[in-house]
């Protein structure tokens, strides 16, 4: 098979051939129709040496698939031959480290408890705009070191109805993006109230996720607004999502009763040292890692239990829209070109077969 490989830190992939994946124990091999590609996709150089400093090369970048299950390991049970799934791959994390589950290549392993069932009327192209946004959503949310918020249950909504009772809300800044549609979606179905930020344009969207007000995060009266309509309520987290969210936030969750927690999904340094001082005020700030769930289990809690059936009942979608930017492996460079230019609520796709 071929694969987009990555032969070193500084470069730009190229197409070449590599082995087709074999399934271990808990594992699945898909055979790759679309993936999407990610921030952490794009970057290179020194920078990519900082935030994966454990990768080796070649390495197969890429975090989001969707595709059909040509082979199942042992112990699966969830999965057959000739299923349609979604997944993470998790081979840019330090416990997995492998080419062989990096998305960006014509068959991928993945870990079957990464991995949910399509429902029939979900597109290859469309169901691969999930995995690390929503994993990075779900970290951000249910992570104990980060918001530690309870997760969602399977849909019986008894958990819901009692924290709505308390009027408990969850802030998400930035919630149009391709973490904020799944942070909604989340903290909705875990039962909380949403209250989002997005352009005007995007604001209906974001509304029909779950989010009960949206306001605009360019107007500087924002922070205002958002305190004024937290009033009386309880604020049981924050996540913070894009370049100077962080900024916005603290002040929110500094005049706001409520758990005085705020995870940012733009970790930096200057994010932890932003955090070191904000504890004297009370906030406790955490930077997201979009894999952790891969190994914790947060990661099985919401691809094998909450997912299936949500998506399944309409109860979830796969949300941003998918924007399809080429057919091919080769087509990815010019994805993640594109990328860098900047997208609004959408999340680039190429389409593998």
């Amino acid at each position: 098979m071929n694969a987009a490989l990555w032969t070193i830190r500084r470069g730009r992939p190229t197409v070449g051939p590599a082995p087709v994946p074999r399934a271990g124990a808990g594992e699945v091999v898909v055979r790759t129709a679309a993936v999407a590609v990610n921030p952490v996709d794009a970057i290179t150089g020194l920078f990519r040496r900082v935030v994966t400093p454990w990768l080796r090369y070649p390495a197969v970048l890429g975090s989001d698939v969707a595709g059909t299950v040509v082979e199942v390991g042992h112990g699966v049970t969830r999965f057959a031959v000739g299923d349609r799934v979604l997944g993470h791959a998790a081979g840019q994390e330090r416990h997995r480290n492998s080419a062989a589950e990096g998305a960006f290549q014509q068959h991928v392993l993945l870990l079957e408890q990464l991995c949910t069932p399509l429902p029939a009327d979900l597109a290859f192209e469309q169901a691969a705009v999930l995995p690390l946004g929503l994993s990075t959503a779900a970290a951000g949310l249910f992570e104990p070191d980060q918001l530690g918020l309870p997760l969602p249950g399977r849909g019986d909504g008894d958990d819901r109805q009692d924290r709505d009772s308390r009027a408990e809300v969850v802030l998400v800044w930035g919630a149009s993006t391709s973490v904020g549609c799944n942070a909604v979606q989340l903290a909705h179905a875990a039962g909380f109230a949403v209250i989002g930020t997005a352009s005007p344009h995007n604001h209906e969207l974001v509304r029909s996720l779950g989010a009960e007000q949206v306001f605009d995060y360019r107007d500087l009266g924002a922070e205002a607004q958002i305190v004024a309509a937290l009033a009386g309520r309880r604020l049981a987290g924050t996540v913070a999502i894009g370049a100077g969210s962080l900024t916005r936030t603290l002040g929110i969750v500094r005049a706001a009763s409520g758990s005085g927690r705020l995870a940012s999904a733009y970790p930096t340094p200057v994010t932890t040292v932003r955090g070191l001082l904000a504890r004297r005020h009370g906030v406790h700030v955490s930077a997201i890692w979009g894999g952790r769930p891969t190994e914790s289990p947060v990661g099985p809690a919401i691809y094998a239990d909450f997912l299936p059936a949500a998506l399944a009942e309409g109860r979830y979608r796969a949300a941003p829209e998918a924007s399809v930017v080429g057919t091919g492996l080769a087509a990815i460079p010019g994805a993640l070109d594109e990328l860098g230019r900047g997208v609004s609520a959408k999340k680039l796709v190429v389409r593998i077969e």
